[in-house]
């Protein structure tokens, strides 16, 4: 089974600002071996984001991207990954969007990349993640 990471949207929007972590979400988006999960929740964070910091273009270039891309599998809002995000979001800590990345992760398996320091109470639970540096 290939190697395989989920993405939150801090991790994208680290790669698209050049911010620190950018690097090291580039090297593994150029490793093919390597396939990725990214909630579609955390898409529209992504795109709101965006929309806020560059507008309409940088915003749906950056959605097109992470759409189109072909090691890169957008999961939806299926109402198995809603109720595991909510009981997520219920324990308290994260946002509802740092939530459904969290359980994304735990339903594939897989770590999050991330550099959000909102997921430091995740580490000791089910999930592992790969931290970027921070902002």
């Amino acid at each position: 089974m290939a190697e395989q990471f989920v993405l939150d949207a801090y991790a994208v929007l680290a790669l698209l600002a050049d911010e620190p972590g950018a690097d090291e979400v580039a090297a593994l988006l150029a490793d093919e071996s390597i396939r990725f999960h990214v909630s579609a929740v955390n898409v529209g964070e992504i795109v709101y984001v965006l929309l806020r910091r560059a507008g309409e273009q940088a915003a749906a270039a950056a959605e097109s991207a992470v759409y189109d891309h072909p090691r890169i599998t957008v999961a939806g809002a299926t109402r198995d990954r809603i109720r595991a995000a909510a009981a997520i979001k219920a324990r308290g800590g994260l946002s509802l969007a740092d939530a459904f990345a969290a359980a994304l992760a735990e339903e594939v398996a897989s770590p999050l990349i991330t550099g959000d320091p909102e997921f430091k109470r995740m580490e000791s639970g089910t999930i592992l993640i790969r931290w970027l540096p921070r902002r």
